[in-house]
């Protein structure tokens, strides 16, 4: 019997309300005499833990019972409400009432500590945000029509993972039917989506935030020389700045050496010279001269 399946029995009793043996036996993969024993365990360190027979019959709390600090301690308890919250925040009405529910089994209140807007990216991608959200959760196959970075709109059945806010981005990491691999794909470049009735077996996923190996790009060791009128967006990005005599700053950064990279670049105008390396110099000179030829016709 350990701490961890006795925690897990009280939440579950918060957020049903009532269980039967059989459902917790078949949820924890363990037999119904091991889950009369966790019940007792239970009822011995203090739980008012109640057990009915009979038709409609099941286990069940008294809602008014705080949490044994010995069970739970007050900063485990911190922790599991400010998780809470946080999926509150991008998960159905559910959370919020189990939020509730253990805020006031735990007689304390949950700290405002987190927010977040969708608005910034769009209606639309909110509206696949929260369709995605329910497909991983229901472990349901959803398909759309994706955008690659070739500019091609390719129709994509795949398997959702989990939901990924990384630079300013919303990305879907899930296992692609077509590439038979796990890829990521951003939620802007998704169009027509549909969550299919077929579930799935979720397969194990590499991390992503920590471990970026699966998803490198070739990058590239770049220097940039910012006008000093660029300092708000230079302390955004970079951490190491050195500014220079004249209030410009000069940073050297690892960025992807792709066609983000040079819009990017575009995008500053004068604000912004490429120091090094040279090749990016010349690749820059090559798209102005284009650019340029375009307006002089």
């Amino acid at each position: 019997m350990t701490n961890s399946r006795l925690l897990q029995i009280l939440l579950l009793l918060l957020e049903k309300g009532q269980v039967t043996a059989p459902e917790l036996a078949e949820q924890f993969e363990t037999s119904v005499r091991t889950i009369y024993r966790d019940i007792d365990g239970l009822s011995a360190a203090g739980v008012p833990v109640y057990t009915t027979q009979g038709k409609g019959g099941g286990i069940f709390l008294n809602q008014e019972y705080v949490l044994n600090k010995m069970i739970v301690s007050s900063e485990e308890q911190k922790k599991i409400l400010m998780a809470l919250q946080e999926l509150s925040l991008v998960e159905n009405r559910q959370s919020d009432e189990l939020l509730k529910k253990l805020s006031g089994l735990f007689k304390t209140t949950p700290s405002d500590w987190l927010e977040i807007d969708f608005s910034a990216w769009g209606l639309e991608s909110k509206t696949t945000f929260d369709p995605l959200k329910q497909a991983i959760f229901n472990q349901q196959l959803v398909r759309f029509s994706y955008m690659s970075r070739k500019g091609e709109l390719e129709r994509r059945t795949v398997e959702p993972v989990k939901l990924i806010f990384k630079n300013h981005d919303w990305y879907l990491q899930a296992f692609c039917q077509l590439r038979q691999d796990i890829r990521l794909f951003k939620l802007l470049r998704i169009r027509a989506l549909e969550v299919l009735a077929e579930t799935f077996e979720k397969k194990a996923a590499p991390p992503v935030l920590m471990e970026q190996s699966s998803y490198s790009e070739a990058k590239v060791s770049i220097t940039l020389l910012f006008d000093a009128s660029m300092a708000y967006e230079v302390y955004e990005r970079y951490e190491k700045v050195l500014q220079q005599e004249d209030g410009r700053f000069l940073v050297t950064a690892e960025m992807p050496h792709n066609n983000e990279l040079y819009r990017f670049l575009l995008s500053l105008g004068d604000q912004v010279e490429v120091v090094a390396p040279t090749e990016v110099r010349e690749e820059l000179q090559n798209r102005i001269k284009k650019m340029k030829q375009i307006y002089e016709t």
